[in-house]
């Protein structure tokens, strides 16, 4: 903790930055969780850049992305890893997480959409994503359901969520999508909020 002018208590700076380079993609994410940064969000796929401008806009994150990937094959390892570079920005910014709220759900309806999502920081990965066993039509520029699910699969891997997505009503596969991940964001917003200073586990670990 810092003191501000005042003498009361602040947070420290919750902020990571993570690099992450395969044969396949290149990442490098700014976070932090608390303050806007100055940046682009930059992928090389545009449908993906416009999910994560929900991420930092309803999840209210400084986040900046730059990226690019073999989307000549496919936008999945693009997804994928995007998942995984930032469940490890999250992560890192969150330190023991200390004081968090820690559990989060948000419903965001978007026309005939309506999605819910419920998220546990628990430090244990868990993804359960019933979208894959309703029928979701099309994709929006070669991004589909499934991409989403791989990016959610990384990002509860290396952020140690567990993650629940049920899709109320909606099969258009864009309004699907864009509903899920503002409900994600504005759960990982409440989710990360400090409200006290204790481990919110009786396990003293989390």
């Amino acid at each position: 903790m810092r003191s501000s002018e005042a003498g009361e208590a602040t947070l420290a700076p919750r902020r990571a930055q993570i690099r992450r380079d395969t044969l396949e993609t290149r990442i490098r994410i700014e976070l932090d969780l608390d303050q806007p940064l100055e940046g682009p969000l930059r992928t090389g796929h545009g449908f993906q850049e416009h999910m994560l401008d929900q991420i930092r806009r309803h999840g209210r994150l400084g986040l900046v992305i730059e990226a690019e990937g073999d989307l000549h094959v496919d936008v999945h390892h693009l997804a994928e890893d995007t998942g995984i570079a930032l469940g490890q920005a999250l992560s890192q910014a969150l330190g023991d997480r200390r004081g968090i709220e820690r559990y989060a759900d948000a419903f965001v309806p978007m026309d005939e959409t309506l999605a819910h999502v419920v998220l546990d920081f628990s430090g244990r990965a868990h993804l359960a994503f019933e979208p894959e066993r309703l029928e979701v039509v099309g994709d929006a520029n070669g991004y589909n359901i499934y991409h989403l699910r791989e990016f959610l699969r990384g990002l509860c891997n290396h952020a140690g969520i567990t993650l629940h997505v049920r899709l109320l009503a909606g099969r258009e596969a864009h309004h699907v999508i864009e509903a899920i991940t503002k409900a994600l964001a504005r759960a990982i917003y409440l989710a990360t909020r400090v409200t006290g200073q204790a481990l919110p586990s009786t396990k003293g670990l989390l």
